[in-house]
């Protein structure tokens, strides 16, 4: 073992060494199969013995890091036992804590488990301080108490205003809270039965004694147009207007604009260039260029709004959009992270309008490989905004529109589906993933109630768009990279091995049969045999559940997904702070400057942007799912076919189809036949019928019971659409039909990564 410790030392002490996760240590150092397992418990034999040491994210510091190293920081008192992270409360009031330093795409393996009994008044989100018990919990996890409440996640919550014998309660929203919170006397703040109110907690609630609140906003009754956005606004805590600061330096950068010059800037305004974008857009932050070179190569231009022109470092603008991250995009809203008049207007790529980018060129062979790649600021100006509806159109009758578009425009067209679709073919051959999930979105009236619903089809438009986008985040990312900056990355990991064989066994149940899921290329295989068959949803739904989440940070682990070995966000700067801060970078390095470096500084700026694009990303599911709630409420007993998303020991999870909204058949519902969940195949197996419930398998269900408040929609099974080639058959075999809806204490939810 004295070889590897040596190789790690030589590594680690390299002046060049950033620090990095384990695995990408070991890819680093060339160690394939067992050589990397010999080689972790080397590196826990070296970081217990303090020549090395875990930083923040689970890095790998070397020894003279070790000393300072947040392993050892206050956080974590480990002679105590006592460590500080993350709660997370379930509706029986056992909980999760995820300790402070935990990478966010480690998935659910870090949590301490706490029971109910040892949580006290700690609430979701809270930041606790707990002691491990040494006992191991429910899951195979280590156990904790809590012991103190280092941080509340928030004071305040959302829920509806009751009167119950003479006293005013508040049934908070979700199911966060079991019991409802004492709030004072009845219609106090002048709130009425069935009002949406804001409550400031005074105590919260425990095993021990009631909650207490005071009700500090009324947002207005209950299904009233605009108030279930308003309640998830505030249940999530997201941002409201801006402050007057805020616009002030706005307006400031408006009168800038009108006086600036093009010093700095290459002017390059009588390109060629144009936008392709929804029908709704507001905001355009990316146009495209592309001419063939006399030696046939490509040269592309990517050219994106430059917003850091107009948000300078540490003014108010810049310390607003910091601590929003991203623009969050609810159903009936967009809550920008940007004022309007900066990404509407002075930022926004609008046609026949100059205006400042930050310009991406990347040469390609005549087969589509990168050779080279030329960032510069920019001034120019789009000819002409496309929807992806247009250019779908054009693709499909291009002489039709030579009389509709110029000769430059209609040439460059056929290029971009060109040169696209050859980096489509060398992004898949490399081994690049694509999921066959369509997203299905939700039609809304003009007072934000659903009227329908549609699916989200990714055309060979939308695909010109996100091959160009990739090629240029790549292109960046790779050339800073080569500058030997530290920057955030957009990393997606390696699925971990475990996970893996849990598909593969998954898989092979429903009669694929593959040796191993380990390779990219044999996801690749097995989502392609899956294409078109009935088993497709359930391989697909799958899949996504093995991987990670993708976040952000500096920890050089590539995107799995993508299989990019170098990836950034370097194309929306107008909707997210990463690729704010990467235009800065490109800024510096371009002209020459060192940029300062802080590596803990950049750890938790990808941490505070993770939870932020994770914060918007729930808050739109919870105003989705809360909207299609109240849509359904009075259509008890209305049938839908729908996909299994979830197969649990207590049931099924089932998203509609037409209607993208999810519910739950307990399967003390399956009255036809005793059912038992198979833990190894991940299935509902009836005894007499052969009847096999699978993640992805499509049903018929009806509408049982509806629940807007909880957020619950119970449904009952009506027939089995469809069963794996492998199981028994039960094709059209009508299932339960009682309407007796599933029992409240036994239901669970499933977490979504």
């Amino acid at each position: 073992m004295q070889e590897y410790e040596t190789a790690i030392l030589r590594h680690v002490n390299d002046p060049k060494y950033r620090p990095v996760k384990p695995t990408v240590m070991a890819k680093s150092l060339g160690l394939e199969g067992d050589d990397v397992q010999r080689f972790k418990r080397v590196l826990k034999q070296m970081i217990k013995a303090g020549k090395l040491a875990y930083g923040p994210s689970h890095l790998v510091f070397s020894g003279e890091r070790a000393q300072a190293s947040a392993i050892e920081s206050p956080r974590v008192e480990k002679s105590a036992k006592h460590l500080v992270g993350t709660f997370r409360r379930m509706e029986s009031g056992y909980g999760f804590v995820r300790p402070e330093g935990t990478a966010a795409a480690a998935g659910r393996d870090a949590d301490i488990f706490v029971p109910a009994n040892g949580a006290g008044d700690a609430a979701n989100g809270d930041k606790v301080r707990i002691r491990l018990t040494g006992k191991v919990g429910r899951l195979g996890k280590s156990e904790g108490r809590v012991i103190d409440i280092v941080e509340r996640a928030t004071n305040q919550f959302v829920g509806t205003y009751l009167v119950q014998s003479g006293m005013g309660l508040v049934q908070v929203d979700g199911k966060v809270f079991a019991a409802p919170v004492f709030v004072g006397d009845p219609g106090a703040k002048g709130a009425q039965p069935d009002d949406k109110v804001v409550i400031e907690m005074v105590r919260f609630p425990s095993q021990l004694r009631e909650g207490e609140g005071v009700i500090v906003e009324i947002l207005g009754q209950r299904g009233q147009p605009g108030v279930d956005t308003l309640s998830i606004i505030r249940e999530f805590n997201l941002p409201g207007e801006f402050p007057e600061a805020v616009l002030a330096d706005a307006r400031e950068q408006a009168e800038l604009f009108q006086d600036a010059t093009l010093k700095h800037r290459r002017d390059i305004s009588d390109e060629t260039l144009i936008t392709i974008d929804p029908v709704t857009a507001r905001d355009f932050d990316d146009a495209i260029s592309l001419t063939r070179l006399e030696n046939e190569h490509w040269l592309l231009g990517v050219h994106i709004a430059d917003v850091s022109h107009f948000v300078r470092p540490k003014s108010p603008l810049d310390q607003e959009a910091r601590e929003r991250a991203t623009s969050v995009y609810l159903p009936d809203r967009v809550i920008p992270m940007l004022p309007e008049i900066i990404s509407n207007n002075l930022a926004s790529l609008q046609p026949d309008q100059v205006r400042y980018a930050m310009t991406a060129r990347i040469e390609f062979s005549p087969e589509g490989q990168p050779i080279a790649t030329d960032v510069f600021k920019s001034a120019i100006k789009s000819c002409r905004r496309f929807t992806y509806e247009e250019v779908d159109q054009f693709l499909a009758d291009r002489a039709g529109w030579k009389s509709k578009l110029t000769a430059e425009v209609h040439g460059l067209l056929s290029r971009m589906h060109e040169l696209a679709m050859m980096l489509r073919e060398r992004r898949m051959k490399r081994g690049s993933l694509e999921l066959n999930m369509p997203e299905l979105e939700i039609d809304l009236d003009k007072d934000g109630r659903v009227s329908g619903a549609h699916l989200e089809l990714s055309t060979e438009s939308h695909q010109i768009i996100e091959e160009f986008m990739l090629a240029a985040n790549e292109a960046v990312a790779e050339l800073l990279a080569a500058k030997g900056v530290q920057f955030l990355r957009r990393v997606h990991g390696a699925p971990e091995p475990r996970k893996l064989k849990a598909l593969t066994d998954f898989v092979g149940e429903l009669g694929f049969k593959t040796e191993s899921l380990e390779s990219r290329f044999a996801l690749q295989d097995l989502l392609s045999a899956a294409k078109g068959d009935s088993r497709e949803h359930a391989v697909n739904y799958a899949v996504l559940r093995a991987m990670q989440r993708a976040v952000y940070g500096p920890e050089e682990e590539g995107h799995f997904a993508l299989a990019s070995k170098c990836y950034c966000h370097f194309t929306s700067p107008i909707r997210r702070y990463p690729d704010l801060t990467i235009h800065r970078l490109l800024d510096a390095v371009t002209r020459g400057k060192a940029p300062e470096q802080h590596l803990e500084e950049l750890l938790a700026l990808g941490d505070h942007c993770s939870a932020r694009e994770q914060r918007a990303t729930e808050a739109e599911r919870e105003l989705n799912k809360v909207k299609l709630l109240t849509y359904l409420q009075d259509k008890v007993g209305l049938e839908l076919d729908g996909i299994i998303t979830g197969v649990e020991n207590f049931g099924l999870f089932v998203m509609g189809t037409q209607l993208p909204a999810e519910g739950f058949v307990h399967i003390t519902s399956l009255s036809d036949d005793n059912y038992k969940f198979d833990r190894a195949g991940h299935v509902i197996r009836g005894f007499r019928s052969g009847n096999t419930f699978r993640l992805g398998d499509p049903v018929r269900v009806a509408v049982a019971v509806v629940d807007v408040e909880r957020r619950e929609l119970d449904l009952r099974l009506l027939e089995i659409l469809g069963q794996p080639a492998t199981g028994k058959s039960a094709r059209g075999k009508p299932a339960n039909k009682s309407h007796q809806p599933a029992p409240r204490d036994a239901k669970k939810k499933r977490k979504r990564r």
